[in-house]
């Protein structure tokens, strides 16, 4: 079951969780004080002086082949870009009907310190800590396994922050708005990708 989620979020949510299907999930711990590792140099952290555009969040489903009468897996996803187009952060919410187990996966840009993985932090909620599963081109993805309590919160959240380490040891935070956008994405019909793609912030 695990194994199917994971692969079909891949195929819905390919902009934020490139390849992950082929990892496993890892479990949510507290980041560690050093960071020894380093992410593939690529794009910089978030100019903190230029404006951030959002993809609404938006809901992507994909069925599932086998067995035939299982549910689809759905992605309910919002990304962070610069208006120049230069990815931020990803957070994408993978879910299948019926399965109390979810996953929770957040992708941050290249140039991130590996060792203390990611942060999230729901309005003033205890902060939650998962490490990096994996790097691509787009960034580099870690998973939380989360459930229905945390989904209620981002329903009746008013702001999520994203944090990671930077390669000069800083903070690197990006907040994702959540209001009544997430929990209308969520429950609402699913959007076709090609519509997702055209959203401005993807452009």
């Amino acid at each position: 079951m695990a194994r199917r989620i994971a692969t079909a979020a891949l195929l819905v949510g390919a902009g934020i969780a490139t390849g992950a299907a082929q990892t496993q999930p890892p479990k949510q711990q507290p980041a560690p004080p050093q960071a020894q590792p380093q992410a593939p140099q690529g794009a910089p952290a978030q100019p903190q002086d230029l404006p951030v555009v959002y993809t609404p969040w938006t809901k992507l489903c994909t069925p599932v082949q086998n067995p035939p009468q299982a549910k689809p897996i759905c992605v309910t996803v919002k990304e962070a870009r610069l208006e120049t187009g230069q990815f931020l952060a990803g957070a994408a919410l993978v879910e299948q009907e019926g399965v109390e187990r979810k996953l929770f996966r957040i992708t941050l840009p290249l140039g991130m310190q590996i060792g203390p993985g990611t942060r999230v932090v729901v309005d003033q909620d205890q902060p939650l800590s998962a490490q990096y599963a994996i790097c691509t081109q787009t960034g580099c993805l870690s998973e939380y396994q989360v459930n229905a309590d945390f989904v209620k919160k981002l329903k009746g959240g008013r702001q999520m922050l994203v944090q990671g380490i930077n390669l000069q040891g800083q903070a690197a935070s990006y907040p994702m708005p959540l209001g009544t956008e997430f929990a209308k994405a969520n429950e609402g019909p699913p959007t076709d990708p090609a519509t997702f793609e055209k959203t401005p912030a993807r452009r």
